[in-house]
């Protein structure tokens, strides 16, 4: 099912739908193999050109969907045939995964968010899933593996045997901890979830989804946490704006 990547801005990214990666997880349970699917969006863009550690992480992931609009929009201009569906962000990818998760037996582990927020969420999902096995544990841990804390929340995951594990810490932070300690980690598809239970759970609002479907999210989140976001939304931009600008060059130089 491996589509071949396509190369944008510097990264590999794959043009997944929703019902895509619903698949794509019900294959590696099926062949009972430990894959990573992380995303990108223009924050992951900036972080994975400044940070070896952040490279070192996508070079090990299975796939990277998209997850941003900006992104699909100057793949587009780039040349990409890309659509919208091919945007997923968990604030939508949420319901029909826990949905498949519920209907297909798959227990599912999240890592994250601040203590209580994500068993808060969890019990959202059980309430509109009846039949979803799920188990949480915060993410403000000791994040140096041998820590006892460390130790503790991997040996929570083992004991329950995860088919499908979230880590929800932020970037960079959900990415370091996976490669830190991926030997160690049992499941069988782990990905990174940014904010998703915040989200389920109430803690931060989630922007509508006519925003999403323009590409205004950012305006919404970064009105919500300014203190947080503004050098994510106001500043980071332009350095994508740059590597946008040399990948249109390059191409016409190509063309020429």
């Amino acid at each position: 099912m491996k589509q071949t990547p396509l190369k944008l801005l510097g990264v590999q990214v794959d043009a997944l739908s929703i019902s895509e990666l619903n698949l794509l997880i019900a294959e590696s349970i099926k062949r009972n193999q430990k894959w990573i699917i992380a995303n990108h969006n223009l924050h992951s863009l900036h972080i994975y050109h400044h940070d070896p550690k952040m490279r070192s992480f996508y070079a090990l992931a299975d796939y990277a969907h998209i997850d941003g609009m900006p992104l699909i929009l100057l793949g587009r201009l780039l040349g990409f045939a890309l659509k919208r569906e091919q945007r997923v962000t968990y604030a939508d990818w949420v319901w029909s995964l826990m949905s498949e998760a519920a209907q297909k037996g798959w227990r599912v582990f999240y890592l994250g968010s601040k203590p209580g927020v994500a068993e808060r969420g969890a019990r959202i999902l059980r309430e509109k899933f009846a039949s979803l096995q799920i188990a949480t544990a915060h993410g403000y841990i000791d994040m140096r593996k041998d820590s006892q804390d460390n130790l503790a929340t991997l040996a929570a995951i083992k004991a329950y045997q995860p088919h499908v594990l979230m880590v929800g810490m932020g970037m960079p932070r959900q990415e370091y901890w996976i490669l830190n300690n991926l030997e160690h980690i049992h499941a069988n598809a782990i990905l990174t979830s940014g904010a998703c239970m915040d989200y389920v759970a109430g803690v931060v609002p989630t922007p509508p989804r006519w925003m999403g479907k323009l590409g205004l999210e950012w305006s919404y989140r970064l009105l919500s946490e300014p203190k947080r976001l503004w050098r994510r939304y106001l500043l980071e931009p332009w350095f994508v704006a740059r590597l946008f600008l040399r990948e249109m060059w390059a191409s016409y130089d190509q063309a020429r």
